[in-house]
């Protein structure tokens, strides 16, 4: 049983859903980074979902396009993203799903990326841009490394997608609350909770659910349905508030703990 599964368990056993925070690494450096995920933790982080900054991130809305953009201007790349977790190692075993395109893993070369990952101790891997029939390609060196490759699906999804998304795919299945691009939303789309019970009934893999989770009423309503709740323009745009500040950690902490506090039933 792997890092991702061990998580799920432990959630499950104490009756609530896991709590998924998404940053984007590098935003505002790389160090910075280190200091939140450290402080996510703190505050309850179940697993880290760490975005790979991308000069053309089509699934995303302006909050993470600018973060993206703030990322990349520090300097960051992939190898850098891979060496933060090989030294957060020495610090944390928090599962980390790394959220990103295929562009920057093919520019790095699938095998030496595997190799990389697998070193770093990375756990997971979503590609935004990767449907299920595109995974074979990328399959043996995530295989090789143990990486789960986590999977989307949205609710235009039909009953044959989910199932082959849940059958090509291990960790967890990513279920994006509403149709567009990522971004904090004011209320939960109403067919949220029959889509989750959907994807529930084709898939065996839990169930997490983002995009638009934004505050700790919409993280306790969808926590009652689905096995774990993402949260990422939210804490970004705290992230974008603050910046480059030593203050930036214990702020992203304190906004975070009653998020992660949500996630119970």
């Amino acid at each position: 049983m792997n890092r991702i599964q061990q998580i799920f368990k432990k959630a499950r056993g104490e009756n609530r859903a896991a709590f998924i925070p998404y940053i984007t690494a590098g935003d505002p450096s790389l160090q910075r980074t280190s200091e939140i995920i450290e402080a996510l933790e703190r505050a309850g982080a179940d697993i880290i979902e760490l975005g790979v900054p991308f000069s053309d991130p089509i699934a995303d809305g302006p909050t993470n396009q600018k973060a993206a953009e703030r990322a990349l201007a520090s300097g960051t790349s992939l190898k850098g993203v891979l060496d933060l977790v090989t030294d957060l190692r020495t610090r944390s075993d928090i599962p980390i799903v790394l959220f990103t395109y295929a562009n920057p893993v093919l520019q790095f070369g699938l095998e030496a990326f595997g190799s990389a990952a697998a070193a770093s101790g990375i756990d997971g891997i979503l590609f935004t841009d990767v449907p299920t029939e595109e995974l074979p390609r990328f399959s043996p060196a995530l295989a090789a490394a143990e990486i789960d490759p986590i999977l989307l699906v949205t609710p235009t999804s039909d009953k044959a997608r989910i199932k082959a998304a849940s059958k090509a795919g291990s960790g967890f299945i990513y279920l994006v609350s509403r149709t567009g691009v990522t971004g904090a939303q004011r209320r939960l789309d109403p067919e949220l909770k029959p889509l989750i019970a959907q994807v529930r009934k084709a898939s065996k893999l839990p169930v997490a659910v983002g995009f638009g989770i934004s505050d700790s009423d919409q993280v306790r309503q969808v926590a009652l349905w689905a096995d774990g709740v993402v949260v990422g323009s939210a804490i970004v745009n705290q992230v974008a508030s603050l910046g480059d500040s030593d203050e930036l950690a214990p702020a992203i902490e304190n906004f975070v703990r009653p998020l992660a506090k949500a996630c119970n039933r």
